[in-house]
């Protein structure tokens, strides 16, 4: 077997010797970014919830084409020639940066049924967007045969990032 810079991905988009490993890096960042965009759109005015349900998911398309595109770029620029089937294969691996934008999108779109304004509507969003980057994290060391402690670091380190969010957010609403 020929040695790939991508592990786990032999040359010309198949998958590795790691058939049945799932990777969580874009549900992690996706979160992250969401969790981002939510303590920005707070922080520097009212956006009603209609605008902050758009602005997650449509940064989460814009990061998800970057992701694409910078994936599929290096790809050429490594000489591997880019066809339409790597081009998908890309495509739905990065997707999970998409996905990660739903669940605070969907957060923020019931936030009215739960009786919470637009501040607590943001940090409602916040909080999932965080949740789901913890568990992202923890799920997908868990899946790659880490040890439970490991895991558990994983899960800390990014409740740790979150957190930096959240203080943020804190910080540039006084």
């Amino acid at each position: 077997m020929t040695s790939s810079p991508v592990p786990g991905r032999q040359p010309g988009g198949n998958e590795g010797t790691h058939p049945g490993r799932t990777d969580y890096a874009g549900a992690v960042y996706g979160s992250l970014l969401a969790a981002s965009v939510v303590a920005t759109a707070g922080s520097v005015g009212d956006f009603p919830r209609l605008q902050l349900v758009v602005l997650l998911l449509v940064t989460g398309l814009v990061f998800w084409v970057a992701h694409v595109y910078a994936h599929l770029a290096g790809e050429r620029i490594l000489g591997r020639p880019i066809d339409r089937g790597e081009a998908r294969r890309v495509a739905r691996h990065e997707w999970s940066i998409v996905e990660a934008a739903v669940l605070p999108a969907v957060a923020v779109a019931i936030s009215p049924l739960l009786g919470l304004g637009l501040p607590g509507t943001a940090w409602l969003a916040l909080g999932v967007a965080i949740a789901q980057q913890v568990a992202w994290a923890t799920l997908g060391a868990v899946r790659a045969g880490a040890s439970p402690r490991f895991a558990v670091g994983e899960g800390i380190a990014n409740l740790l990032l979150g957190l930096v969010i959240v203080a943020a957010k804190a910080a540039l609403a006084h």
